[in-house]
Parts: C-alpha cells; sequence; structure tokens
C-alpha cells in the first residue's frame, strides 16, 4: 500500500482510508458483523486510515464500531474522527439536524468520543461543520487545547470556505480538510484545493466515488434501499439519476480497456490529482474494500485523464449535492 503525508503533522497514512459513515445504516441496513470484519480486513490489507464521527449512527453508534472492532489493534491504524453535528429533538419529538462548534462542546464531545472509540488519543479530529454563532477562531482554539493536552495529535476541519480555512490555520496549523469531491463533484479544485496546496494541507476527498453513483450499479432507484439517504438526495431522483447515466460511458469504456472496474477508475482519477489528496471512499464490505484497495495500483494515462476531465466539467451532474437543508452548512 502506497502511503501519504496527512499536511506537515508529520503523520503518514495509507493512500487511501476507509470512511465508515456506511456502516451505521446511512446507505441502506448494515450487517454489524461484516462491518466488523471489514474493518480487520482493512488493517489486514494496508489500509490503516480510518475515519468515523461521532454524528454517524445514534448515540455514537458509528464510533463505538470502530472502538470494539479494532480494540487491541491501535498502534496500527491513525485514528480521525469529528465533532459538530448534532441532533436536536423538538417538543413534538421531530428532530432536526444543526451545528454546534462551542468549545465547551468539544472538549465534552471529545472525552465522549475518547470512550467509544476505547482509547486515550485521536490523531486527527475534525471540526465537522462550521457554527454561524462561534467564530472558527473559538472553535480551533478549543481543538488546539485539546492538542496541548495530548489527547488530539492534529486537528482537521470540514467543508469550509477558503477564507475560514485561512483563518482556523492562523490560530493552528490545520493538517487536513475534509471535503466531497470525485468526478461529478469537482468544485473544490477552484475552491479549496488550491489554498491546501499553498498551506501544507491535506486534502480528504469523502463521497470519491459520487455516493456510489461512479460505480455504475446504482441505474434507478429501485436500488435505493429503505432508509437509504441518497433516497432524499437531489442526485438521485428518477429524473437525475437517468440524466447522470449518460456521464457514465468513458468511465465505463477505460475500466473496460484496463480490465478494471468503473469505480477503480474513479478512484485512480482521485488519487491522480496530487500526493497531498487522500481519499476516503465508504466501504462497509470486504469485497468494496479489496475493489478500491486494487484502485491504488491503477495508473491511468495522461489521455485517459484527460478524457476523465473532459467527460466530467464542474457542474456536470445532474442535481444539487445537498438538500437546501443540509447545503446551508457546508462551505461557511
Amino acid at each position: 500500500m502506497r502511503h501519504r503525508e496527512l499536511g506537515k503533522s508529520g503523520i503518514k497514512v495509507s493512500a487511501i482510508g476507509l470512511g465508515c459513515w456506511g456502516m451505521s445504516g446511512s446507505y441502506g441496513p448494515a450487517d454489524e458483523a461484516e462491518s466488523l470484519a471489514t474493518l480487520r480486513h482493512a488493517l489486514d490489507r494496508g489500509v490503516d486510515f480510518i475515519d468515523t464521527a461521532d454524528s454517524y449512527g445514534d448515540d455514537g453508534h458509528n464510533e463505538g464500531l470502530v472502538g470494539s472492532a479494532l480494540a487491541g489493534r491501535r498502534h496500527e491504524f491513525v485514528l480521525a474522527t469529528k465533532t459538530g453535528w448534532v441532533k436536536r429533538v423538538g417538543p413534538d419529538g421531530t428532530s432536526t439536524v444543526g451545528v454546534d462548534g462551542r468549545p465547551d462542546r468539544i472538549r465534552s464531545a471529545c472525552e465522549a468520543s475518547l470512550g467509544r472509540l476505547k482509547t486515550d488519543r485521536i490523531d486527527l479530529y475534525y471540526l465537522h461543520r462550521i457554527d454561524p454563532d462561534v467564530p472558527v477562531e473559538e472553535s480551533v482554539g478549543a481543538l488546539a487545547e485539546l492538542v496541548t493536552a495530548g489527547k488530539v495529535r492534529a486537528i482537521g476541519l470540514s467543508e469550509v470556505s477558503p477564507e475560514t480555512l485561512r483563518r482556523a490555520h492562523a490560530v493552528h496549523p490545520v493538517s487536513a480538510l475534509q471535503s466531497e469531491y470525485s468526478l461529478w463533484t469537482r468544485e473544490p479544485e477552484a475552491t479549496v484545493m488550491p489554498v491546501c496546496r499553498e498551506l501544507g494541507i491535506a486534502f480528504v476527498p469523502f463521497s470519491p466515488l459520487g455516493r456510489g453513483f461512479l460505480t455504475g450499479t446504482l441505474t434507478d432507484r429501485g436500488r435505493i434501499a429503505p432508509g437509504d439517504w441518497r433516497a432524499n438526495n437531489p442526485r438521485f431522483t428518477e429524473e437525475n439519476i437517468a440524466s447522470n447515466q449518460a456521464l457514465l460511458e468513458p468511465l465505463e469504456q477505460i475500466a473496460k480497456a484496463h480490465g478494471s472496474t468503473p469505480a477503480q477508475v474513479a478512484l485512480a482519477w482521485v488519487l491522480s490529482r496530487g500526493p497531498q489528496v487522500i481519499p476516503i471512499p465508504g466501504m462497509k464490505r470486504r469485497s468494496h474494500l479489496d475493489e478500491n484497495v486494487a484502485a491504488t495500483e491503477l495508473d491511468l494515462t495522461p489521455d485517459e485523464l484527460t478524457r476523465l476531465d473532459d467527460a466530467f466539467p464542474p457542474g456536470a451532474a445532474a442535481g444539487d449535492r445537498y438538500t437546501p437543508e443540509v447545503a446551508r452548512w457546508a462551505g461557511r
């Protein structure tokens, strides 16, 4: 497995990481036994960058899963988790999502995460979203205190604007910025990626396979399971799924030429964006993990990369990437 560096932190991680959100039901029902096996299999295959969050699943389910699965193997992987997303339940019992970046909340959330993860230190601690009611300097100041206390090794941000990234980095070095990025979500190329290169910050794409669409297997809404987050996502309406199918043809042709899969080509394209780019595809099955690991050895030709660039220009995908309720928290 090839390795890349998390900014200037001195921490090296596998060229791809394991995104764990899907193990807590975000993309339909998850098989807990298979999820546990996949986490262990990741370490066996050299995937040592494990990404979770306190908001994945109810009551910290995902962090608890990671903590249980990898107990006794803590020295074998780099642990990333996030805080900031919160679920609020109203008097009528309905729940809404929001953000909370208050320093006291960050400190208490870190303690809770350490307990669920069965560890005394988080390698990379992200602020999951920016709280508009709390200056980013205050939130990052709390993260910096956790570094000083030895509870966190490095800090990161998720889905922020270039301006916010610079403000945060001025308070404490930011080692990684996480944001959605793939062939059909290329907007970061014109916003935060240049700042990451300038400041020496790793760029960590989540959903590098377009939330599964770029695998070529999601051809209609009938393939979206009950409870799957994508059922309410604008890019996965029946109309937009049909429209986006046309994007897949060059991806499938290049995959055929290499004897690989569309997913492997899409992931190889992301890896080609530069040594500071470390994608974390979501994987909840060992078969998917093996497929994605193979992508790290797939070298696309310059002509193939250009062909993909031309086939997937920024804005090519039909449909917004978030509903308005969720989009308002991104890019602050």
